[in-house]
């Protein structure tokens, strides 16, 4: 029960397991954003734009049962703004990335090769037994 409780406690301290919880953390306050973004702001937009449609209400009722094809269609619809909304916040992240990895590295001049070091030195040498 002990190495049980011990290889327990090895596996949980791993980085690869804390680095997958603090995403999920992450993951989950990112999700709240996005969906205040297309809630909040583009859902919003795109009703005045459409005039203020909502699917939701729509429903086909078949005896006692009510089938909630307008949820459904505004669940697909949800689901594209928070695709789309995704999409443009990591492209935005990606283009940042490409710009910080773009910028010019000051370049080192390159060494110079043994056999030329050395012809520059003898060059030098025989400089000096000429004067």
């Amino acid at each position: 029960m002990k190495a049980l409780i011990k290889e327990f406690k090895e596996f949980i301290s791993k980085g690869d397991v804390m680095s997958m919880a603090i995403g999920i953390i992450i993951g989950s306050a990112f999700t709240a954003i996005v969906t205040s973004l297309v809630n909040d702001i583009i859902t919003p937009i795109i009703g005045i734009i459409i005039g203020g449609i909502d699917f939701s209400g729509i429903a086909i009722t078949l005896g006692d049962a009510s089938i909630g094809i307008g949820s459904f269609i505004q669940a697909i619809i949800n689901f594209l703004l928070t695709a789309l909304a995704l999409f443009a916040i990591m492209k935005a992240i990606n283009s940042l990335h490409r710009k910080k990895e773009e910028e010019p590295k000051p370049e080192e001049p390159a060494p110079v090769p043994a056999d030329v070091q050395l012809l520059t030195e003898i060059r030098d040498l025989l400089k000096e037994e000429k004067k």
